[in-house]
């Protein structure tokens, strides 16, 4: 085989391996819709759950860069602290390695079962929870064919004379190829690709174990700064997080690297595979990072805080709140004005996000910062509200089409609810955590808990909601939906349970059972409002009725109710 055809069988192969690897996450993602962010959010827990949650994500999402950047958005809303979301991200990339260890296994039996099973469910369930399990076993069995395509590719290379020229060469810069393999990682947005690549190529000769295991530790590096780069338009504050995971895989990675050029025999493992050995590699160095950032995560924190400052307060609650997005100089043009509307409803809903974010910490410590805050962006809600209703009525003595009227009304009727949201939060939670401070309650282990995952369910959904907002798609619309019964179901029983410990005499229950029932009833409230974005799109799509009344009640029988006919 020439080189360009080697070059051009290599490149079809990787391509076919990083849409493989993107349909795997892509299915999980819609699989699991705002369960997965749940889960990511969770309760409060310690540095290593946080890490095994983390560990669990990225395999499920194969990526854990895509795990970063969800972790990055709670962060930046206040659902996760600096210390659970850098041990989220140390369990991600040992996720992330043991998948590269599961897909070089030999596993080619696989892939006709693989395809026949997951073309099925894709094609008979399209658009469902089945058809993206489908979607994920097809994406799979690519990975597994891209790792073959690349496998029969680089055997006649073997016999090249320009590639043993080239791996020469590397042997002696090992440097070089370290920073090969940091180019090559970020700029395949993928670290899982690299190595599956960095693998197959060892195991045909094609590399040497030495150059593998450097570019395998600079494809570590290049993975780290990925997260980096795709978070640049969050504040630098909440990025903390991902600056701090890739100062430690960067040392980490320089470490390693060292070490390799000074004992090259590290790697020189007899009897083992050379795809084996840079597996085995890439798992134990992320072992590695994990349980050093794991132990000095305190350290990391005062640090990110010395380089990243939070930002200063002016004490409005409002500093760096974008400005709105009605432009009165477009009211003429009804497609751009309707775009300005649809930003500022979306802004009215990434304020009301930010007020429901804290909200729990009111609750258990109370913070007068935060409830001032919270308190001037219901203010602000509360502006952008009238602008909106103001602009509608001046875009409608303009004139407008039958089409054009009808979104300006949908879009005006959600910010009706994103108004009532925020009057939700400050006038039911914030008084309802100023009432539990001033009486000194404390609410119960099981109810606390209850409180939690019923906000974490909300937060999830709040998101989901604002990207139906702007995308109308029609799946994440149903989930959206979904959702919305599994927290009624959530609170249903919450209440039940509560109920019981009632009956049970537990004197904490007893005390605060008035404020754990408003409060619930008070999310199941907010997450309604914002679950309403959902039904116009589904409407549209006849996917929804106009009622769920019968038509006419059932025809009684005579049936008799002892089994007789």
């Amino acid at each position: 085989m020439t080189l360009p055809l080697f070059l051009v069988h290599l490149a079809g192969a990787i391509f076919l391996l990083l849409y493989a690897v993107r349909m795997v996450r892509t299915g999980v993602e819609r699989a699991s819709g705002p369960g997965l962010r749940r889960v990511l959010i969770g309760d409060q827990r310690g540095r290593v759950p946080s890490a095994l949650v983390g560990l669990v994500i990225a395999v499920l999402l194969q990526s854990a860069t895509a795990t970063a950047i969800l972790t990055v958005g709670f962060v930046a809303g206040g659902l996760i602290p600096f210390m659970g979301g850098l041990s989220i991200l140390l369990g991600a990339d040992l996720g992330s390695a043991l998948v590269v260890q599961v897909l070089s296994f030999r596993l080619d039996w696989l892939i006709p079962v693989l395809l026949t099973l997951g073309g099925w469910m894709f094609l008979r369930f399209d658009g469902r929870q089945a058809g993206q399990i489908g979607r994920v076993l097809l994406g799979i069995a690519f990975i597994l064919l891209s790792l073959g395509m690349i496998s029969q590719a680089s055997q006649p290379m073997q016999e090249s004379t320009l590639v043993p020229l080239i791996a020469s060469y590397l042997d002696k810069e090992v440097a070089t190829a370290f920073v090969l393999g940091v180019i090559f990682a970020f700029v395949m947005h993928s670290s899982v690709a690299m190595i599956l690549l960095c693998a197959t190529l060892a195991s045909h000769h094609v590399l040497s174990t030495g150059v593998g295991a450097a570019l395998v530790l600079g494809a570590n590096l290049g993975g780290a700064l990925l997260p980096v780069w795709l978070t640049r338009n969050v504040a630098p504050h909440d990025r903390r997080i991902v600056f701090a995971n890739t100062a430690l895989r960067g040392l980490g990675a320089i470490g390693a690297l060292m070490l390799l050029l000074w004992f090259p025999e590290i790697v020189q493992l007899p009897g083992w595979p050379p795809g084996q050995v840079l597996v085995t590699v890439h798992v134990v160095f992320n072992l590695a990072v994990l349980l050093l950032g794991l132990a000095t995560l305190g350290l990391a924190e005062r640090l990110s805080l010395r380089f990243i400052p939070r930002p200063l307060d002016d004490g409005t609650g409002t500093l760096g709140m974008p400005k709105s997005a009605l432009d009165p100089a477009v009211l003429g043009t009804p497609s751009l004005a309707l775009a300005g509307i649809l930003r500022e409803v979306l802004r009215m809903g990434d304020m009301v996000e930010t007020m429901v974010a804290p909200v729990m910490d009111v609750f258990s410590k109370g913070s007068d910062a935060q409830v001032a805050q919270t308190i001037a962006l219901e203010r602000e809600v509360n502006k952008a509200f009238d602008d909106i209703r103001r602009y509608t009525h001046e875009m409608n003595r303009v004139g407008l089409s039958k089409r054009e009227a009808k979104q300006a009304r949908e879009l005006t009727d959600y910010s009706i609810n994103l108004e009532a949201a925020a009057d939700r939060v400050v006038k039911s939670l914030l008084r309802l955590a100023a009432e539990k401070q001033k009486k000194q309650l404390r609410f119960s282990d099981s109810g606390w808990k209850e409180l939690r995952e019923a906000h974490a369910m909300v937060a999830a959904n709040i998101r989901l909601a604002l990207n139906v907002l702007v995308s109308e798609d029609i799946d994440a619309a149903r989930r959206l939906v979904e959702e919305k019964a599994n927290l009624t179901a959530v609170v249903r029983s919450s209440r039940k349970r509560h109920l019981k410990r009632l009956g049970s005499g537990q004197e904490l229950s007893f005390e605060t059972s008035d404020i754990h029932l408003e409060t619930l009833n008070t999310l199941k409230e907010i997450n309604s409002l914002f679950a309403a974005v959902a039904y116009p799109i589904l409407y549209r799509a006849n996917l929804m009725l106009d009622t769920k009344l019968l038509e006419k009640p059932e025809p009684e029988t005579n049936e008799k109710t002892d089994g007789s006919i």
